[in-house]
């Protein structure tokens, strides 16, 4: 296995494989503001954005034929993000989901996603030519709620598709996202993702989803356990703690940026992995790619949403 910043010369091409549902952002007056996100999306966005000419970014999803995914679909092509992999399924639906926050910055989330036409991204007949081509990418990129809302038949084809990605050199990223609620029980979220962590080339982890889904007693456990399985570099992500990196034998703690006002931390691991991939992309140190990632985040939560806007 290789790190991320061992790529060649050459601008790479990366693909996000997840699901982007419809946001409703509750105000404190009852009103709702309207916007669109999700974990692997908004880290797109934010790796768009973070690499500029230096990379090409395409996101791999399904959505439906109304307005809502119309709207989807220019947003990301504003954010100069590939639609080529974007499947629009007639008749269908992408999810929904609510954010209310507490006055700490907290977030509850609310979920309307069962039907939405994401969960049929790699089942049907159009999905062939794209599971085709992810493995000629240079790094994909998928996390824990890619997983879940792909269902045990898109789970096999990732796989296929990973295993086959990583016979022809691609880098494999993987953010462990995990979501009880998303998943029939732990038991069979521990299967997924252990099936799919040997390939991983750069695991970011938020320590809080290690520990519920694998009962792990602290952050030497965690790098313990990914060390076993031969994942070359792992990052920790601790909310506003330092994060801890392990990185081909050795061990950095790179500390969180001081906020004054937390507004909403929705999104905050997610920008956090887009800056370091960015980073690390463009030839930086697992230390400088923590640092970028540090900084993004911390201006990530001091504004409501997800998706912040551009400079």
């Amino acid at each position: 296995m290789n790190t991320i910043n061992t790529l060649g010369p050459n601008t790479p091409r990366i693909a996000l494989i997840g699901e982007c549902m419809i946001e409703l952002q509750q105000r404190a007056d009852g009103t709702l503001q309207q916007s669109f996100g999700g974990d692997t999306l908004n880290t797109a966005v934010y790796l768009s954005r973070e690499l500029g000419t230096r990379g090409i970014v395409d996101y791999v999803t399904a959505l439906g034929d109304d307005s809502f995914s119309d709207a989807m679909c220019q947003t990301w092509a504003d954010e100069h993000i590939g639609l080529g992999m974007v499947q629009r399924l007639p008749g269908r639906l992408p999810g929904l989901y609510c954010i209310q926050t507490d006055a700490a910055g907290e977030r509850r989330f609310l979920y309307w996603r069962n039907e939405a036409a994401v969960r049929d991204c790699f089942t049907t007949p159009a999905a062939a030519p794209i599971l085709a081509a992810l493995p000629d990418y240079d790094v994909l990129y998928f996390s824990g709620i890619t997983l879940a809302v792909l269902g045990v038949q898109g789970r096999v084809k990732l796989l296929e598709t990973l295993i086959e990605a990583r016979q022809r050199d691609a880098r494999i990223v993987f953010d462990n996202n995990y979501r009880p609620r998303l998943w029939a029980s732990v038991e069979e979220a521990r299967a997924a993702y252990r099936s799919v962590l040997p390939y991983v080339d750069l695991a970011l982890l938020t320590v809080d989803d290690e520990q519920a889904l694998f009962h792990f007693s602290d952050g030497e456990a965690v790098f313990a356990a990914y060390e076993q399985i031969g994942t070359p570099e792992v990052v920790l992500k601790r909310g506003a703690e330092a994060c801890l990196i392990r990185c081909d034998g050795e061990s950095f703690e790179v500390p969180a940026q001081k906020v004054e006002r937390v507004v909403d931390t929705t999104a905050a691991g997610d920008s956090f992995s887009a800056a370091y991939l960015a980073s690390r992309l463009k030839g930086g140190s697992a230390v400088e790619a923590a640092e970028a990632g540090h900084r993004l985040a911390s201006r990530v939560i001091q504004v409501p949403g997800a998706l912040i806007p551009k400079d």
